[in-house]
């Protein structure tokens, strides 16, 4: 009996023993003082030593260094200390995607400027005065398609700003070479008419069409992507927490405060099951941000390939000039077809037969073009870095919704291992990590999720990058789906498709017979390139030089 005494008594003193020396590690709040004052908060809101924790909301009962007074100044302060990790990764993935979509903006633009200052160049030197007379077309032209860049086709409709310029080309240059005739309106419409059937320019302006059409689309709309990315970063990056979601980050944050163990941090998995509770919508986002970025690096491969903004504006100039030059060389046959189907113009009474050449400046010099020597000076690259470096930054910024928690909860956030606060003490944390997303909510120990409430703002940027999504696999495909524009998806640089001849109700059927274009029976007329090493140019027949000469410089009156 005395021996069961003891034991009692001996019980008795070790639990007084325990209890005191809680008691007395929480009588001095002097850490927890510093800490709160740390934060900014008035350190006369801490009690001196442990109070009665009875009346606290959110951290364990019983002796504290908390007040409610703290409780409500401490879960106003974790809201933002959650908010300012996704903020930084969101903020920085907002400036990465600007600047790339500024570079690539960039490029594009200085592209098409350097272009039209290249044809510039080229066509004065080559048709000197000829060319400054008529440059104005040419300005239109670069005009238009820049105007067709910035805002697609609800500026310009591409297909029919490229038939008026070749239709307009063709005229100025049917008068030229037929400078001994006089023709009316009615007689330049007709021509115009039936300027796909005559093909002066030979392929070229049908080639040039559907590089330019799919080059463009795939340029706009992937710059347009890259505009996006910061756009929808920035509405779903601030989470808007519930007070569940504010009273859970309290509770893991800052109730070791009250327990007077401020330096103690949460356990990993307690961490992710609080952080998934309270981004379960901006997870939601996830499989929609994925596929987005799946299609921009679809379409990054067309950029490099087929769809090489770059390699087809680069030589447009020389382009250009090579379907002048198969005009001229095929004038008298295309005059032929004219003069059949529309009838024979009236002798130009003003007409002088005789000119000198050299009264033109017309030197017969062309630039030549290698399609290895990519050019690097617009926007002080070239298109190649710029995509390389794209595609690291899109690959990396996938499944970035869906990280965010693992993000949040490591370094020095978190503790490792078990000496971590796992809601209640300092212990394992034994809850199983539950999935991202909405759903699986449902299930969140830590954090009471209403799923029947979907974030809206979030569900609406969803459907923005749904429909961006289409649009940039359309653009894969050549086509811009906001204008319902089905031409020519197949792949390769210029496509085989075919159909020369009038679909215009326009057309007069009757004079079709005149303009059938029969078997190429014309000789093939023979370039003969020769290497100027002094100017770094190429000089074409001498023949259709000569011929283009004198017909140039016969035009030198009508246009004064």
């Amino acid at each position: 009996m005395k021996t069961l005494l003891a034991l009692c008594v001996v019980c008795t003193l070790v639990v007084l023993s325990v209890s005191a020396t809680a008691e007395q590690k929480l009588k001095n709040c002097n850490e927890v003082r510093a800490a709160y004052s740390s934060k900014g908060f008035n350190v006369n809101d801490v009690p001196n030593k442990g109070v009665n924790g009875a009346p606290l909301k959110v951290c364990p009962q019983g002796f504290s260094c908390c007040t409610v007074e703290m409780e409500e100044k401490l879960s106003q302060q974790s809201h933002s200390d959650m908010n300012a990790p996704v903020s930084r990764l969101s903020t920085n993935l907002q400036t990465i995607f600007r600047q790339k979509h500024d570079n690539f903006d960039k490029f594009f633009r200085e592209l098409l400027k350097n272009a039209e200052v290249s044809l510039n160049n080229m066509f004065v030197r080559t048709y000197g005065m000829m060319y400054v007379q008529n440059a104005e077309l040419f300005k239109n032209f670069f005009e238009a398609l820049t105007r067709y860049y910035i805002s697609g086709s609800s500026a310009v409709n591409l297909e029919n700003m490229l038939s008026e310029f070749w239709a307009d080309l063709l005229e100025r240059m049917f008068r030229l070479v037929n400078v001994q005739y006089e023709f009316s309106d009615s007689y330049m419409e007709c021509l115009s008419r039936h300027t796909e059937q005559l093909q002066p320019f030979g392929d070229l302006p049908r080639k040039l069409r559907i590089q330019l059409t799919r080059s463009f689309i795939a340029a706009r709309t992937f710059v347009r992507g890259l505009a996006l990315m910061p756009e929808v970063v920035n509405r779903v990056s601030t989470v808007s927490a519930s007070p569940s979601c504010v009273r859970a980050v309290m509770k893991m944050m800052y109730c070791p405060y009250c327990s007077g163990q401020v330096a103690l941090k949460p356990c990993q998995n307690y961490c992710l099951n609080v952080m998934r509770g309270c981004l379960a919508n901006q997870a939601d986002l996830d499989t929609e941000w994925n596929n987005f970025l799946d299609a921009m690096l679809s379409l990054v491969d067309r950029l490099e390939g087929p769809f090489n903004f770059e390699s087809v504006m680069d030589p447009i100039d020389v382009k250009i000039s090579e379907a002048i030059m198969n005009m001229q060389e095929n004038s008298m046959q295309v005059s032929q077809k004219v003069f059949q189907g529309c009838g024979q113009p009236k002798p130009s009474m003003g007409f002088r037969s005789k000119r000198s050449v050299k009264e033109t400046g017309f030197t017969g010099r062309f630039r030549p073009y290698s399609p290895d020597a990519r050019p690097t000076t617009a926007a002080g690259t070239s298109l190649d870095r710029l995509t390389n470096d794209v595609k690291k930054k899109l690959k990396h910024a996938k499944k970035f919704w869906s990280t965010l928690p693992e993000t949040v909860c490591a370094g020095e956030r978190i503790a490792p291992g078990d000496e971590c606060w796992n809601g209640t003490a300092k212990s394992r944390y034994e809850s199983v990590v539950i999935g991202n997303g909405l759903a699986n909510q449902v299930a969140n120990p830590d954090v009471d999720v209403d799923i029947t409430k979907p974030d809206i703002v979030i569900r609406s940027q969803i459907a923005v990058l749904k429909e961006m999504t289409s649009r940039l696999k359309a653009a894969h495909s050549g086509n811009d789906i906001s204008t319902g524009d089905d031409d020519e998806t197949e792949d390769g640089s210029g496509g085989e498709e075919s159909g020369s001849g009038c679909d215009s109700p326009s057309c007069d059927t009757d004079r079709d017979i005149y303009f059938s274009t029969p078997p190429n029976t014309r000789k093939s007329v023979h370039r003969e390139v020769v290497d100027d090493s002094s100017a770094g140019i190429t000089t074409h027949g001498s023949i259709a030089l000569a011929l283009c000469g004198l017909l140039l410089a016969l035009l030198v009156p009508h246009l004064r």
